[in-house]
């Protein structure tokens, strides 16, 4: 699953939160139509099974509240994919990473064996089940976990029990900390707390770039693994440093090093931290320091200013504005334009921003950025966690079509929008920030309406706070709609008008 992933520390964002981010694009070809809901305790269930890897277990019998991205076809499964949970724990899952060869020989990833012939058959062999997966691991971690450190202790024991079919890097974050596990084979992983005063850029590749495998194995102060994965490293010959003493290098043992990565990965690593620390080196010209095709653009920094949600939307959005390398460049050629993978690519799917801020009390802490379809055409929208039922214009998505449904408004937007970019983009931009201006004033008003209230009771647990929230919530999503199928007429008759078949002669 294609994706791309931006972890912000609490000292590097605007207002000391906490904030993970991702994409989730769909594979070529297709679409997933995305819901954005809340899953109540009764309605988590206490055995699951995978659709895909058809790997079964049994789950803990006290789940917490959670919200969810789920497909709206579940076909493939759930792909719960972002979440916060009445603890405020937030997930992300999963950031699709790459591996080489030696590591898939040395652990092979746990893939479903389905059966041979029938029972009772001369030869039947039955099928073996797979490991989990990204359709899988929301679900069978968030509502359980009351700490980012949890999420990676509960994550990396069913890695070691169950196995996995795929690569796959996972974010996990609370009030405090953020943590970015990647799994490594079938059964290893290794992840790394965020640094406060950092950003993470993650685009499709095994990104950790240095780990202390002594911290891991002692104190696990910053960083966590496998129990076995020293002797794994050595056993197999993984670590590819030339001097003893150089930090272990996790991106060299066990990653890609691909020509496809320079023109799918490494560009859009590239281009989010040459946004984020313009100054701090040359970025572009025969003389920059790190280029589209480097290979050592490193997995975090220090931003040069604080990071707003705006930054967010903006990187997870973005189609190389500014160089010769966007679809939709003037400046470019034929050589230049499309030459590398967007991030605001055609095939995003929905974009969840988790915000866990400090300065709030638990009942309202966790906002929940949601957008859907591709993301250089749309809005992003903040909704409160901590509530029962999401309004429906954001849940209510199917496989078919209608605007009834945000998912499908922002899918036809974008559609419409692409074969007239120039004439649409500041109808664009306008939608963009009149969305994000009401869902900052619809935070600041829901957030006193909750400091009015009487009595100590700030907890999750508090039942008119959520119904604050909700309607919050929903007023903004009343709000959206009309803006978005205004939006929609507008870039319907723009757009319209470029149609081959028009004559610009006039008929009165």
């Amino acid at each position: 699953m294609p994706c791309t992933t931006l972890l912000i520390g609490k000292n590097a964002s605007y207002d000391g939160s906490t904030i993970i981010a991702r994409n989730e694009d769909s594979p070529n070809g297709e679409f997933r139509p995305k819901r954005f809901v809340v899953v109540e305790p009764d309605e988590q269930p206490r055995h699951y099974r995978s659709v895909l890897s058809h790997v079964e277990m049994d789950l803990p019998d006290n789940p917490m509240r959670y919200t969810s991205v789920p497909n709206a076809v579940l076909d493939q499964g759930l792909w719960a994919e972002a979440g916060v949970n009445s603890a405020n724990v937030a997930m992300s899952a999963t950031e699709t990473i790459t591996s080489n060869e030696r590591v898939l020989g040395a652990d092979p990833l746990v893939e479903l064996a389905p059966a041979l012939g029938k029972p009772g058959e001369e030869g039947y062999l039955a099928e073996v089940p797979g490991g989990i997966g990204e359709e899988d691991l929301v679900t069978i971690v968030l509502p359980y976990i009351r700490s980012a450190r949890e999420g990676v202790q509960r994550l990396g024991a069913l890695l070691e029990e169950f196995g996995t079919y795929e690569m796959n890097g996972i974010a996990f974050s609370d009030l405090d900390e953020i943590w970015w596990l990647e799994t490594i084979g079938g059964h290893h992983w290794i992840a790394k707390r965020v640094p406060d005063d950092s950003y993470v850029t993650m685009p499709n590749q095994l990104g950790i770039d240095e780990f202390d495998l002594d911290d891991a194995l002692g104190d696990q102060e910053n960083h966590m693994c496998s129990a076995d994965l020293r002797t794994f490293i050595d056993d197999n010959h993984l670590d590819l440093a030339v001097e003893s003493e150089s930090p272990f290098n996790p991106r060299d043992a066990f990653g890609s090093h691909s020509d496809s990565d320079h023109v799918y990965n490494t560009p859009r690593a590239w281009y989010m931290q040459r946004f984020l620390n313009p100054y701090d080196e040359v970025w572009d010209g025969p003389d920059a320091d790190h280029n589209p095709t480097s290979d050592n653009i490193p997995w975090c920094r220090q931003p040069e200013r604080k990071i707003t949600i705006e930054d967010v939307k903006y990187l997870l959005g973005s189609h190389y504005q500014g160089t010769p390398y966007d679809p939709y460049s003037v400046t470019g050629d034929e050589h230049t334009r499309g030459l590398f993978r967007p991030i605001g690519i055609n095939r995003n799917d929905q974009l969840a921003v988790i915000q866990l801020r400090p300065y709030r009390p638990e009942s309202c802490r966790a906002i929940q950025w949601m957008s859907y379809g591709s993301n250089a055409f749309n809005a992003l929208i903040p909704l409160y966690a901590n509530v029962d039922r999401t309004p429906e214009y954001l849940s209510n998505a199917t496989n078919r079509v209608s605007t009834d449904s945000l998912y499908w408004a922002d899918r036809l937007i974008a559609a419409l929008s692409d074969s007239a970019f120039a004439s649409t983009s500041a109808a664009i931009e306008r939608y963009q920030q009149s969305v994000g201006g009401a869902g900052h004033r619809m935070i600041a008003a829901a957030d006193e309406q909750v400091g009015r209230l009487e009595g100590d009771d700030q907890s999750t647990d508090n039942l008119e706070v959520r119904r604050i929230l909700e309607a919050a919530n929903q007023e903004l999503s009343d709000k959206v709609r009309k803006e978005t199928d205004d939006l929609l007429g507008e870039v319907l008759y723009t757009a319209s008008m470029s149609m081959r078949n028009g004559y610009h002669l006039s008929d009165n």
